[in-house]
C-alpha cells in the first residue's frame, strides 16, 4: 500500500507550520506508523528542530530532487527514541533550486518523481512534506506531490484572509496538475483561551470551513518553542506537556479520519 503524502503549507510565515510538521511526523511515529519528513524549506527549521545541523545536511533534498543522489543515502534518523521517524533535510542548496529550476518545463514536478521512488522503494504508511512559508515552485512541488494538505491556521487576526488566497491557489493546482490534492483540513494554532480574539477566529474558521476544521486545537504553550530550540520533538523534550498531548490528539484525529482510506494500513 502507497505511503499518504500530506503537504503541510500555508504561504504565511510564523503559523506554526514546522512545529505541526515536526510533532504530528512524531506522533504518527510514536504510534507505529513509519513517517519520511521531507524539508522542502530552504530555511531548514524542521532539520534543525529535529537536531539535524547545517553541516549534516550537505545532502539533502536539494540533492534528491537534482537526481545527484538517491533518497536513501540522504535520509536522517533523527530521534531514537523513535526510530520509526525519518526526515530527509534540507540542504543549503536547496535556497537556489528556484532559481535554477526555474526553466526547465516539468519544474512542478521534481518532488513528485522523488516521491514515487520512495513510495516504490520504501515501507512508509506517511509522508510529510513540510513547505515554505511562501506559494513559489518550492510550495507548488509539494502541493503537485501531495494526496491531501494540511493547512495549520494561527489564532490570530487577518488568518482567514491569508487562508482564503492560499485555496485559491491550491484550487488551481487541483485543476491544472494534480487532482488528488485534496484539502484534509485546517489545524487552528497558537490557541489562547485567555483571548477573546482566539476564540472569534476559532468559531469564523469552523463556521467557514465545518468539518474540515480538526477538533484538536493547539495551545500557546512554551515547551514546544523550547523542544525545537533543543532539536527535539515534543514527544522526546516534554511528554507530558500540554503541547505534547495536543499533537498526541491530532495525531490520533488525523488517523481516524484516514481509516479506510486507499492508504489505510490497518485493513
Amino acid at each position: 500500500m502507497s505511503p499518504l503524502v500530506l503537504a503541510i503549507a500555508n504561504q504565511k510565515g510564523g503559523v506554526g507550520k514546522t512545529t505541526t510538521a515536526i510533532n504530528l511526523a512524531a506522533a504518527l511515529a510514536a504510534a507505529g506508523n513509519p513517517v519520511l519528513l521531507i524539508d522542502n524549506d530552504p530555511q531548514g527549521n524542521a532539520s534543525t528542530g529535529l537536531g539535524v545541523p547545517l553541516a549534516a545536511r550537505q545532502g539533502g533534498i536539494y540533492a534528491a530532487l537534482t537526481g545527484q543522489r538517491r533518497w536513501q543515502e540522504l535520509v536522517h534518523r533523527p530521534e531514537a527514541a523513535t526510530p520509526g521517524l525519518a526526515l530527509l533535510p534540507a540542504d543549503p542548496h536547496l535556497a537556489g533550486a528556484e532559481i535554477e529550476l526555474a526553466a526547465d518545463p516539468e519544474r512542478p514536478f521534481f518532488l513528485r518523481r522523488v516521491i514515487e521512488t520512495v513510495q516504490r522503494e520504501s515501507d512508509f504508511a506517511f509522508i510529510l512534506i513540510d513547505c515554505p512559508p511562501s506559494l513559489g515552485l518550492l510550495t507548488l512541488n509539494g502541493l503537485v506531490a501531495a494526496d491531501a494538505v494540511l493547512v495549520p491556521l494561527q489564532c490570530e487576526f487577518f488568518a482567514l484572509e491569508g487562508l482564503a488566497h492560499f485555496l485559491k491557489t491550491l484550487e488551481t493546482v487541483r485543476q491544472g496538475l494534480n487532482r488528488r490534492a485534496a484539502l484534509d483540513g485546517v489545524v487552528l494554532t497558537m490557541f489562547d483561551r485567555r483571548n477573546n480574539l482566539s476564540e472569534l477566529v476559532a468559531a469564523d474558521a469552523r463556521s467557514f470551513f465545518g468539518k474540515k476544521v480538526y477538533e484538536t486545537v493547539i495551545p500557546r504553550n512554551v515547551r514546544i518553542s523550547e523542544a525545537s530550540s533543543h532539536g527535539r520533538s515534543i514527544f522526546a523534550y516534554d511528554p507530558r506537556s500540554a503541547g505534547a498531548r495536543a499533537y498526541q490528539s491530532l495525531a490520533e484525529e488525523f488517523l481516524a479520519r484516514h481509516r479506510n482510506s486507499p492508504h489505510d494500513r490497518s485493513q
